[in-house]
């Protein structure tokens, strides 16, 4: 190994371990309310393991309006080596940004054979602040998969230059290579899209290909292919998904004076890393001096780049590769509400570091002028270095995250709703709903903010609140099947069954796979005598969710009411199979198994166990649960045990004033009294039923 190869591994090494070091707080972040349970946390299809039909699932998805298979097959395998520990997934995405950086100097080193620049590049690009939500956040995974996919191309590509100009063999195999890899990028984020002309650019500067001959733009056709295609995927998917705004929701006005405003905001965060949040939202209007201003200093940068581009050719390709990186995230086809994102830069700043880099390297011809030049980047790393483990402690939780976002940023709607289901996660709903009020207030079309104040109104009591907030939200969102089902839910408390039924049978229309929809309906077309149309409700909840273990119990309750205890028995059994500790089903059961007027039914021994435990579980203090135990009892032939329970649960029965239970315990104690056990009326649930 010569000097040369030597100085490249110590750099690498050291890059690696600084981005080690730096990053290493992200191990103790948690996962995220914002997007990491649609990603990992909650998401049963990653969850399930690396097999078929999960790679199935990776390659034919539009889940979170994104289609991008390569990301998901890396959660798939996170989440097969650590489980549900987030510490795994972030060190994934740690070691993914560490060989980013290494691939960044290598790859600089090769085009342009000047070792301290490129690594100075890479050095920025690994430690700069701007890089932590990428790294930091485990849903942007897809940054940093698909920058390793795409420099892993240029790569390729590079080599493929190196050997068609040596007319060797192996020009086809890297040009093969090029394309496999860029492909493989694309799916892991689109936003490699602009690759191509990356490409092109490396062409002019370092690679020395121009003049642009017909050979080198025949050779990106293949490329160009590839990003047309994941294009059109990526539009129809987002679109689908309900992720692209519409010029309804954001005029085209909007988004041309965001633009260079956006442009310059980037430029200015990677100077002065300052107020960095997870969310910057659209202002009313940017001012017109600001965009203005904004226009301008792109205009003259463009300028200046293009006149020194002939001596500079470095300050050209990097800004133009800094500017074309951008386009689409840029804002022109808007996705999400962000008026700019810290993420969307995590390739496009090598652009800007390349001409600072050679600028500086180009400025400092004297040794005076180099040792300042020295000083100066070593200081610059060593900022970035001490202010990248502070942004990334603000990642911790989605409570930390947010509070600083809404510290550094003002109207921010979206921080004020996240921040408030982190603290309805936590119990505290008091401030939960001032966070969902605030949102409402800053953006009153934000529907999901309006969806949740609704419901946390709801469970304060406030229902005629929470009924005008859902009406809000459908009249806004009439799809929105949520919104529906929590509206029918308030009609419930608010004692309008005819309005609830409406709107629960609305949600399950738009919504049939969500399984509380069916469930809900079911329970209040059970508590209106429905009791064939509840079943056909329970059991599609138990399609969708065959674990449950609630839906199995009302399931069997409605079984019983249409006179058909039998197939009931089973259903009690599978909702205690899926819920061991599950008081109101095993003294239904108990009650079944005591009362039923089949004798093949029955087994007292069986109902008094039953009965036992759900009256511990519930403490002895339902009197419900005591009259099954009683009934029980009475069954397996212990009466005075049945005479001792019938007589408590009459007690607390009175002392909860329920007159009519107390004489149902009553009669059912004289039965006991004369040795004789009680039976529910055939086809019939009883005169009492717990």
């Amino acid at each position: 190994m010569n000097s040369s190869s030597r100085q490249a591994w110590v750099i690498s090494c050291l890059l690696g371990l600084a981005v080690l070091a730096v990053y290493w707080p992200a191990l103790g972040c948690g996962f995220l309310y914002y997007d990491d349970p649609d990603y990992v946390a909650l998401n049963t299809h990653v969850q399930q393991g690396f097999d078929w039909p999960g790679i199935r699932w990776a390659f034919t998805t539009g889940y979170a309006s994104n289609w991008h298979p390569v990301t998901w097959l890396s959660h798939i395998l996170d989440f097969q080596l650590y489980g549900s520990h987030p510490a795994g997934h972030h060190l994934t995405s740690v070691l993914l940004h560490a060989a980013n950086s290494v691939l960044l100097f290598l790859l600089l080193r090769r085009l342009t054979g000047a070792p301290w620049r490129s690594a100075f590049v890479a050095a920025l690009f690994a430690l700069h602040p701007l890089r932590v939500e990428s790294v930091a956040w485990v849903s942007e995974r897809k940054d940093v998969l698909s920058a390793f996919f795409g420099l892993l191309a240029v790569w390729a590509y590079v080599r493929y230059v190196e050997e068609f100009k040596a007319q060797t063999s192996k020009f086809k195999l890297f040009y093969a290579a090029a394309l496999v890899l860029f492909a493989l990028g694309l799916m892991a984020k689109p936003i490699l899209v602009t690759l191509p002309f990356v490409l092109l650019l490396l062409d002019y500067w370092p690679l020395g290909r121009f003049p642009l001959g017909r050979r080198l733009i025949l050779e990106k056709v293949p490329f160009m292919v590839l990003t047309i295609g994941s294009c059109v995927v990526t539009y129809l998917v987002q679109q689908r998904g309900g992720a692209v705004l519409s010029l309804a929701k954001l005029p085209l006005a909007a988004r041309l004076e965001n633009m260079p405003v956006a442009y310059a905001r980037y430029l200015g965060k990677t100077f002065w890393p300052g107020g960095l949040a997870v969310f910057y939202p659209f202002p009313q209007h940017w001012p017109v001096l600001e965009v203005a201003g904004a226009t301008v200093l792109l205009l003259l940068v463009t300028a200046g780049v293009v006149w020194q581009g002939r001596h500079r050719p470095f300050l050209p390709v990097g800004w133009f590769w800094f500017l074309g990186m951008l386009v689409p995230v840029i804002g022109l086809v808007q996705v999400g509400e962000q008026s700019c994102a810290d993420r969307n830069t995590y390739l496009a700043l090598i652009g800007v570091l390349i001409m600072v880099s050679w600028g500086m390297g180009d400025l400092a011809r004297r040794p005076g002028q180099r040792v300042a030049a020295v000083c100066a980047g070593g200081l610059a790393v060593m900022a970035c270095a001490a202010l990248t483990p502070r942004q990334v402690r603000y990642w911790k939780t989605t409570e930390t995250l947010f509070s600083h976002a809404l510290a550094v940023t003002s109207n921010n709607y979206l921080a004020h709703y996240n921040l408030g289901c982190a603290l309805t996660y936590e119990g505290n709903l008091p401030a939960a709903l001032q966070c969902f009020e605030e949102a409402v207030r800053e953006n009153p079309r934000y529907w999901l903010a309006e969806n949740d104040l609704g419901f946390l109104l709801l469970q304060q009591g406030r229902t005629a609140e929470a009924i005008g907030h859902f009406q809000q939200v459908i009249a806004s969102q009439p799809l929105f099947a949520k919104a529906h089902f929590n509206l029918g839910r308030a009609f419930l408390t608010n004692q309008q069954p005819d309005d609830a039924l409406r709107c629960l049978r609305r949600a399950v229309a738009l919504d049939p796979k969500e399984a509380d929809f069916g469930f809900s309906l079911g329970e209040a077309l059970l508590d209106r005598g429905q009791a064939g149309e509840a079943q056909g409700c329970f059991e599609k909840a138990l399609e969708a969710r065959p674990d449950f273990a609630e839906a199995q119990y009302k399931l069997a309750n409605t079984l019983v009411q249409l006179g058909r205890p039998a197939e009931a028995v089973a259903h009690y059994w599978r909702a205690l199979r899926l819920r061991p500790v599950f008081a109101p089903a095993a003294s239904h059961l108990a009650w079944l198994l005591a009362t039923a007027p089949d004798p093949a039914l029955r087994d007292g021994p069986k109902a008094v166990e039953l009965a036992r435990e759900a009256n511990e579980d519930t403490h002895g203090k339902s009197p419900l649960i005591l009259g099954a135990l009683a009934a029980a009892c009475a069954e397996a032939g212990r009466f005075p045990e049945a005479i001792a329970a019938a007589q408590q649960a009459r007690g607390l029965a009175l002392a909860q004033t329920n007159r009519a239970l107390a004489d149902d315990l009553e009669a059912q104690l004289r039965q006991y009294q004369d040795g004789v056990p009680f039976r529910a009326a055939p086809g019939q649930p009883g005169d009492f039923e717990p």
